[in-house]
Formats: structure tokens, C-alpha cells, sequence
């Protein structure tokens, strides 16, 4: 069977808060034996790869520039794009799910980029979406980590 790979998208300047729910996230995705994708850069995706590294996991950091040196030292593969925020594209293109964790424009924006590709989005004190003012339901809402990462794998699932 494939490896299950789980993007996990948040700010760049995590709160404390915010950064022990990365942290949580990406030690479950590696627990859950899945394969965690990120920004590759610092905040929530450092929080996220070092919870997924500290559980023995595999992660993929997608980074926005020309050299590996700004990648977070807790990745397993850093790869570089050149592309700086377009690279948020290829972060979701990567992932079968993608959890969300609170976040700001470049979040909003994976969060779009997912939708728009068909893949599951959970969203952990994220954003809510409207439409001419009425909420859109795209983003299956999760109150802990455990049930982001366990919502994720259940959707990925559905899809195979």
C-alpha cells in the first residue's frame, strides 16, 4: 500500500499555543505511519517537523527558496523550489490530506489551493470560509490534534 502523505500548514510566526499544536500533529502523523509535508521553513512547520522527527517520522519540507541552508533542521528531505510563495501550491499538490492549524493569507491560501485540487482540508483553529455571506462547510473542523490527524487519514482513505 502507498504511504499516506499529510500536509500541515500554519503561520510562519507560531504563538506558543499554536506551535505546541504543530508539534502534536506531526508526532501523530508519524505515529500514524503517514508522511508529513510542509512549508519547510520555521513557526508551525518546524513545530510540525520536529514533533514528526522526535516520533521517529518522515517529512518533506517544500521550501520557497534556491538553498536548503533556510530549511528547519528537522526535516528528512528539504527541497528547494525557487518558487517563494507559489511553492504553497506544490505543499498541497504533495499531500493527500491537508490539516490546517490556525494560520494567515499563505494558510488561507494552501487552504484554497487544496479545496480547488479536491483534497481534504481539516482545519484546527483555522480559518472559516463565507460565500456572499453565507459559511462554505469545505473544511472539516477538528477540535484536538488527534482528531485532525484521525479525520485526515479517514478522508484519505475514503478517496483511495
Amino acid at each position: 500500500m502507498r504511504d499516506v502523505y499529510i500536509a500541515v500548514v500554519g503561520p510562519s510566526a507560531a504563538t506558543p499555543a499554536e506551535h505546541q499544536l504543530g508539534e502534536e500533529v506531526g508526532r501523530l502523523i508519524a505515529e500514524a505511519g503517514a508522511v508529513l509535508v510542509c512549508g519547510g521553513l520555521g513557526g508551525l512547520m518546524e513545530a510540525a517537523a520536529s514533533g514528526c522527527a522526535r516520533a521517529g517520522g518522515r517529512s518533506v519540507g517544500i521550501l520557497p527558496g534556491n538553498t536548503r541552508e533556510e530549511a528547519n533542521p528537522y526535516l528528512t528531505v528539504a527541497v528547494t523550489t525557487g518558487m517563494g510563495e507559489a511553492r504553497n501550491a506544490i505543499v498541497v499538490r504533495s499531500a493527500d490530506a491537508v490539516i490546517a492549524v490556525a494560520g494567515e493569507f499563505g494558510t488561507l491560501s494552501e487552504i484554497a489551493l487544496a479545496l480547488k485540487m479536491g483534497k481534504p482540508v481539516v482545519g484546527l483553529g483555522t480559518w472559516e470560509l463565507a460565500k456572499g455571506g453565507r459559511p462554505v462547510e469545505a473544511i472539516v473542523r477538528a477540535a484536538t490534534p488527534e482528531e485532525a490527524v484521525s479525520t485526515a487519514l479517514r478522508l484519505v482513505e475514503l478517496q483511495r
